[in-house]
């Protein structure tokens, strides 16, 4: 019963190969953990992609390229772009389809900054490749900064998930000194209540630290 239990619970907090190697139903947290995973994962993609497109707007405008030919030829490298190719097309105006872009994919916030790039060398008239080159710069500047934070950041999430385990491990520990902490916790109601109470506030502080964490790790 102890086995079990440990495999149950370390399959529900750490929902990835451990739980398909177990073969455990792990039910709704573990879809919400693979959700927030595959989010976290598109985000840096889209991260990524945004300071790619901007090295490749500045190395085609610098070329001679026109500006909607390098847009076109960065959204070849990332179609979300799609949008601000048909604003150059239609004549509209490609710093607000960045903008709007930024806020529909989180992980393209920095687009704002090529946006303001575009608009500033539209207005004053001086060359956008060396505008787009010096974002592409502060970029990687910031991206230096984001790996940082979020190196520290994995290290209190891996401390967060160490701590939720410890009741386990007392759990294990007190049943292997020749008390017997389950009979309590699985054959009485007030065990069944204790039980809720404490893995609800493990589960309740496990989201509140990936919260503050996720708002920490937000450009």
């Amino acid at each position: 019963m102890t086995a079990l239990l440990v495999a149950a619970a370390l399959a529900v907090w750490m929902p990835g190969p451990l739980a398909r190697s177990l073969s455990l139903p792990t039910g709704r947290p573990r879809r919400a953990a693979l959700h927030v995973l595959r989010r976290r994962r598109q985000v840096a993609a889209d991260q990524a992609a945004v300071l790619e497109v901007c090295d490749l707007l500045a190395a085609e405008l610098a070329a001679g390229r026109p500006p909607g030919a390098a847009l076109s030829a960065a959204s070849e490298r990332w179609p979300p772009l799609v949008a601000a190719v048909e604003a150059v097309r239609l004549g509209a105006d490609v710093p607000e389809a960045l903008r709007r872009l930024a806020e529909v994919r989180p992980g393209a916030a920095d687009l704002r900054w090529v946006a303001g790039a575009w608009q500033v060398a539209q207005h004053s008239g001086h060359g956008l490749s060396a505008a787009l080159e010096r974002t592409s710069s502060g970029l990687r500047a910031r991206r230096r900064t984001r790996r940082l934070v979020d190196s520290e950041l994995a290290s209190a999430r891996a401390t967060a998930r160490l701590v939720a385990c410890l009741p386990l491990a007392v759990l294990v520990m007190g049943s292997g000194a020749g008390s017997d902490p389950w009979a309590f916790l699985l054959a009485t109601p007030v065990g069944w209540i204790c039980l809720s109470a404490g893995l609800g506030l493990i589960g309740l502080g496990l989201w509140w630290i990936e919260r503050l964490a996720d708002r920490a790790a937000a450009p």
